[in-house]
C-alpha cells in the first residue's frame, strides 16, 4: 500500500480517534503474538504478522509527520512521538522471536532479512583499535613442517563505543601458506554476541542501559548517535535489543531458577508510571520482586532478586510468577496471595510467613494518632522481638 492510498481525516478529532483504533490494533497484535509463540510455526505466523503491522504503522506515522494542523500540531507530533515508542517494542520483539526461529531452523534465512536497512560501511573518520590475531601455525606447517608464507588477510570491523566517544575494533585475521603443501593457515573469525552484526557488546550494553535505566528511547538514541557522525537507524537499533533480550533470556530462566528454588521467599510489588500511547496519559504497571536471601543463617548461600513486570494487580499475576515455588513466602497481606496458600496446591504447599514490618506500621499509625492508645503496648512487644533477634544472630556469630 502506497501513502496515496491512505486516506487520513484532515479533522484533528477524527485523527485522534484515527489514533486510538491503530492503539487497539497494536494491543491486539502483541496479545496475539503471545498466544502464538508457544510453537516453532505459531511463532514465524506471529513474526509475519508483526513485520506487517509494523511496515503499516510506519507508513501511516510518516504520512502524519508531515501534516500540520495549526494549533494541533503540537499535540499530534506528541501523540507521534508515543506511536513511535509502540513501534520500538514491535520491532525488539520481532527481532527477538526472529532469533528462536534461527535456532529452530538455523539452515534457513532469517525472515526479517528483507526488511533490514542496507549495511552502510563504517564511518573513516572514527579512530581504529586494530587487534591482530595470529594464525595457530605462524611458527610452521603442522601438516609438513614446512615456512609458512604471507597469502592474505580477512578484515572484520566491529562498531564500538566507549563512553563519549565511538570507535571501530579492527579484527585483523592473517591468512598464512605453506610454500610447500599448500596447506593455509588463520586464526578463526572473533566471536560477537550478534552474528554477522557490527554492533561489539560494549556498545550493545550501552544502548541497553540508555534505554532502560537512562530512560532515552531508542529514535533518540539514532539522532544522538547522528550528532556523532554514526547512522544507526531506529530500526536498527530495535534489531539490536531484540537480539540482546533473546540471548540474556536463558541468564534470566537461570536466575528464575535459583530464586525459585529458595525454601523461602520475600515478595513485593511496586507500582510503576507505563505510557500508553494514544491517551497523553500514563498506565500504572507493577514490577514484582521476589527476593532469595538466606545469608543470615546460611552465608554460602548466593542472594538473588527476580523482577517480574505486570500491566495491572491482579491476582493471577504472583500466582503465575510462583508456579513452581513451594515454601515459605514473606509478604504483605495483599488480598492476591490468598489462593496461593491452599493446602492442595501443587507443587507443594506454601506457607505464609507475616511482616513484622507491615504489623509495626498500622500500629505505629494507631498510636499515632492516640498516645494513650493499646497500639503502644503492641510497638514494645515487637521491639523486644526484635531485641531477641538480634540476640540470637550474634550468638550464631
Amino acid at each position: 500500500m502506497s501513502a496515496d492510498e491512505i486516506n487520513l481525516p484532515a479533522d484533528p478529532d477524527a485523527l485522534r480517534a484515527l489514533f486510538a483504533d491503530m492503539q487497539a490494533r497494536i494491543v491486539a497484535s502483541e496479545q496475539a503474538l503471545d498466544a502464538e509463540r508457544t510453537a516453532h510455526e505459531a511463532t514465524r505466523n506471529a513474526v509475519k504478522l508483526t513485520t506487517l503491522q509494523i511496515e503499516k504503522l510506519k507508513l501511516q506515522l510518516s504520512r502524519l509527520r508531515r501534516m500540520k494542523f495549526g494549533q494541533s500540531s503540537e499535540r499530534i507530533t506528541e501523540m507521534a512521538d508515543q506511536l513511535e515508542l509502540t513501534l520500538e517494542d514491535l520491532e525488539a520483539e520481532h527481532a527477538h522471536d526472529t532469533c528462536a526461529i534461527g535456532e529452530q531452523a538455523p539452515a534457513k534465512e532469517p525472515p526479517s532479512a528483507a526488511r533490514k536497512p542496507k549495511r552502510l560501511p563504517l564511518p573513516d573518520h572514527l579512530p581504529r583499535d586494530e587487534t591482530v590475531h595470529a594464525a595457530p601455525d605462524a611458527d610452521g606447517c603442522s601438516a609438513c613442517g614446512g615456512a609458512l608464507g604471507t597469502l592474505g588477510e580477512d578484515v572484520t570491523e566491529v562498531l564500538e563505543y566507549v563512553p563519549g566517544r565511538f570507535r571501530v575494533a579492527r579484527h585483523v585475521s592473517p591468512k598464512l601458506a605453506c610454500g610447500r603443501c599448500d596447506a593455509i593457515s588463520q586464526a578463526p573469525a572473533p566471536s560477537l554476541p550478534i552474528p554477522r552484526g557490527r554492533a561489539g557488546p560494549n556498545l550493545l550494553a550501552h544502548v541497553v542501559v540508555s534505554k532502560f535505566a537512562d530512560h532515552l528511547p531508542l529514535f533518540r538514541q539514532s539522532r544522538i548517535y547522528a550528532r556523532e557522525g554514526v547512522d544507526l537507524s531506529r530500526l536498527t537499533l530495535a534489531d539490536w535489543m531484540g537480539q540482546v533480550s533473546w540471548l540474556l533470556q536463558p541468564l534470566v530462566d537461570r536466575i528464575a531458577d535459583h530464586v525459585m528454588a529458595s525454601p523461602k521467599l520475600h515478595a513485593d510489588d511496586t507500582p510503576v508510571p507505563v505510557l500508553a500511547p494514544g491517551t497523553g496519559k500514563t498506565a500504572t504497571g507493577r514490577l514484582w520482586v521476589y527476593l532469595r536471601d538466606n545469608r543470615r543463617w546460611r552465608p554460602s548461600d548466593r542472594p538473588a532478586a527476580l523482577f517480574r513486570y505486570s500491566p495491572d494487580r491482579k491476582g493471577e499475576c504472583p500466582r503465575e510468577h510462583l508456579r513452581t515455588f513451594a515454601g515459605f513466602l514473606q509478604a504483605d497481606a495483599y488480598a492476591g496471595f490468598e489462593r496461593l496458600y491452599v493446602p492442595y496446591r501443587q507443587p507443594g504447599l506454601i506457607t505464609p510467613v507475616a511482616c513484622w514490618a507491615h504489623a509495626w506500621r498500622k500500629l505505629h499509625d494507631v498510636y499515632k494518632a492516640d498516645l494513650h492508645s493499646v497500639a503502644a503496648e503492641g510497638l514494645k512487644l515487637i521491639r523486644e522481638l526484635y531485641d531477641v533477634e538480634r540476640h540470637c544472630l550474634r550468638s550464631c556469630r
